[in-house]
């Protein structure tokens, strides 16, 4: 249970040390949602199949790089809550490249 709360405790100080890139990520997924709406008639339907593959194609990018880029391996996870807070983070990166994907995706897609 404390390997839990750890890794809570990081990543809400992660969230506060990249606070700037997290107001900024959520003022462009505004300003595209925005622009879709504006622009009139977007798919969001037809939105979702796109952006639910860019997701995954983010998540599992991620799930691949982030243990090298945080200067370990595979071969160093040997717990669970290892495994759990890569897929986490993996997760956390499809979830926005979906999300910034799906209004893009919308707008490309409009309704005639």
């Amino acid at each position: 249970m404390y390997e839990i709360w750890l890794a809570m405790n990081i990543v809400f100080e992660l969230g506060l040390m990249y606070l700037p890139v997290v107001i900024s990520v959520a003022a462009l997924l505004i300003i595209l949602f925005g622009i879709a709406i504006v622009r009139g008639r977007p798919a969001w339907c037809g939105a979702v199949k796109p952006a639910i593959g860019v997701g995954l194609i983010a998540l599992i990018g991620a799930f691949l790089l982030t243990p090298g880029m945080t200067k370990s391996s595979f071969e160093n996870m040997g717990y669970w809550v290892d495994w759990a807070n890569l897929f986490a983070i993996s997760a956390g990166f499809g979830a926005v490249a979906a999300a910034l994907t799906l209004p893009l995706a919308a707008t490309l897609r409009r309704q005639r």
